[in-house]
């Protein structure tokens, strides 16, 4: 199982990203999603997660509005379009499979981390 995020950068507040997430060795169709970020100094924390069910996906509070989860099972690939992006989502953002029927996107439920990709909010 592998999962490697990327599509970080440097990005002004009030700017867009969108992240990338490119999966392998397991059958992505199969599986919930999910993107989590750690701040330094900072616990890693769920932003949002897709259980791959009729549910709708999970998002943090602070980023509802403004984040959305995506996937394309055919190409093994999720993203994650953020939009309006303040200095408080300054973070690594990893990639990860997640316990489908987890009742919150926490670190708890993770299965396989990815390695992460960098967002710098800064003007």
């Amino acid at each position: 199982v592998q999962l490697q995020a990327s599509g970080g950068g440097l990005v002004q507040p009030g700017g867009s990203l969108r992240l990338s997430c490119a999966t392998s060795g397991f059958t992505l169709e199969n599986y919930a999603i999910g993107w989590f970020r750690q701040a330094p100094g900072k616990e890693r924390e769920g932003v949002s997660c897709d259980r791959n069910t009729y549910a709708n996906p999970l998002y943090a509070d602070s980023v509802k509005g403004r984040f959305t989860i995506s996937r394309d099972n055919a190409k093994n690939m999720v993203y994650l379009e953020m939009n309006s992006l303040k200095p408080e989502d300054t973070a690594t953002y990893y990639c990860a499979t997640v316990f489908s029927a987890a009742p919150e996107c926490s670190t708890h439920y993770v299965g396989y981390w990815g390695q992460g990709t960098l967002v710098t909010v800064s003007s």
